[in-house]
């Protein structure tokens, strides 16, 4: 499989700063991955839950630690579904 493209993913942690507040900070991490439309039926399904899904990414277990929001191309994309392929 192709894995020549790359997106950013982005996680974020709650520290304690000096004065106890609790801040959150973003921290983004590069990973190889392949990019592709969605089908027809994912688009329709999609848009009768209200989503707009541009986008399925394929990328190797191991890289995704559940992270809810990527980059591509410089625009920020929300992740709403995740699964396990055959391969």
């Amino acid at each position: 499989m192709d894995r020549s493209d790359v997106i950013t993913l982005l996680s974020v942690t709650k520290q304690q700063d000096d004065y106890g507040v609790w801040r959150e900070t973003e921290t983004g991490r590069d990973v190889f991955c392949q990019v592709n439309s969605v089908t027809r039926s994912e688009f329709f399904e999609g848009g009768r839950s209200g989503l707009n899904p541009e986008y399925r990414i394929t990328m190797f277990f191991g890289d995704y630690n559940e992270e809810k929001t990527l980059i591509y191309k410089g625009k920020a994309y929300s992740v709403y579904r995740t699964y396990i392929g055959k391969n």
